[in-house]
Parts: C-alpha cells; sequence; structure tokens
C-alpha cells in the first residue's frame, strides 16, 4: 500500500472527506493504518498477488480487512457497534475512492460487510483463529456473475472468478 499514490489520485473533495473523517477520530488512525498493513502482510503471505485479483484470496483479505479494523480499534473503544461503525466508515469510503467496476465494488462492499458480522463471534479469538476461520468461509465462498446474486449470500463472502475483467 503506497499511501502517497493513493492521495495523489484524489480529488479535492475526495481528499477532504479522507481527512475530514481522520480528522472527526484521530485516535483510530494508528490503530487503521496497523490492521491495513498487517492485512496486506497476511495476504501476500498467503496468496501473493492473487488477493489483488477478484477470487476467494480477495473475499479473504476484505473480511480481514474488517476484522483486523474492528479488533483493532475496539482495544479504543471497548465498544463492539462503534468499532464496527468505524469499520464500516472506513472502508466504505476505500470503495467509494477506489476505482472498480460496479460488480466489483459491490461484491468489495459485501465482503467488508461480511468481516464486519463475522467481528461480533471473532473479536476474543487470536490472529491465527481469524486467519484459518476467514480462510474456510473464503473456500466455502459464493461465486458470483452479477450484482443480484449477492443477494442469495448475504451470510456469505462472494467472490468472481480469478480471471474476471
Amino acid at each position: 500500500m503506497n499511501v502517497w499514490s493513493v492521495l495523489q489520485r484524489l480529488s479535492l473533495r475526495e481528499f477532504f472527506q479522507l481527512t475530514g473523517l481522520m480528522l472527526r477520530n484521530p485516535l483510530f488512525i494508528v490503530p487503521t493504518l496497523k490492521a491495513t498493513k498487517v492485512t496486506i502482510e497476511i495476504c501476500k503471505t498467503m496468496y501473493r498477488d492473487t488477493h489483488h485479483l477478484h477470487g476467494q484470496a480477495n473475499a479473504f483479505r476484505h473480511a480481514l480487512w474488517n476484522v483486523l479494523i474492528c479488533r483493532k480499534t475496539f482495544k479504543i473503544t471497548k465498544n463492539v457497534d462503534k468499532s464496527i461503525i468505524w469499520s464500516k466508515k472506513v472502508t466504505n469510503l476505500h470503495e467509494e475512492l477506489a476505482p472498480n467496476k460496479p460488480l466489483e465494488k459491490a461484491m468489495d462492499l459485501h465482503n467488508n460487510k461480511i468481516g464486519r458480522m463475522f467481528f461480533k463471534t471473532l473479536k476474543d479469538s487470536s490472529e491465527d483463529e481469524i486467519i484459518v476461520f476467514l480462510q474456510e468461509r473464503a473456500q466455502n465462498g459464493k461465486k458470483i456473475i452479477q450484482i443480484e446474486d449477492i443477494l442469495d449470500h448475504q451470510s456469505h463472502l462472494v467472490y468472481l472468478s480469478e480471471d474476471y475483467n
């Protein structure tokens, strides 16, 4: 994750959206960045670069990112709902700022939501337990080919084919 290159792509409006979110919650900046870094490191180790595609590794990454953001901010908030709300704000904003096709964006938003849902049961789990749990969910994820397919899988991770363009 190259923060500088991400910031350079933002419009002035997007930059102010991101800045405003961070300024309203300054205590969450470092935990969010740490969760992001750990997520990328884990995914690179486990999946190399395939987590940047649109398959099961990508579904895993989005769920893990949300669980870890929730987990790290929970140490500050001591409140599951506040941590989930923060994770949703950050990851939804990321999806708004990231240039994705509609199906990819819908898939990412869904997997982010599923990760936050899983956090409720994983909040006291170790990082290794979280990884195993999410790996199993990703392996049992549901392949989709259109946005409407997501509605049939409200409690599952979803993915596109690895060679989706």
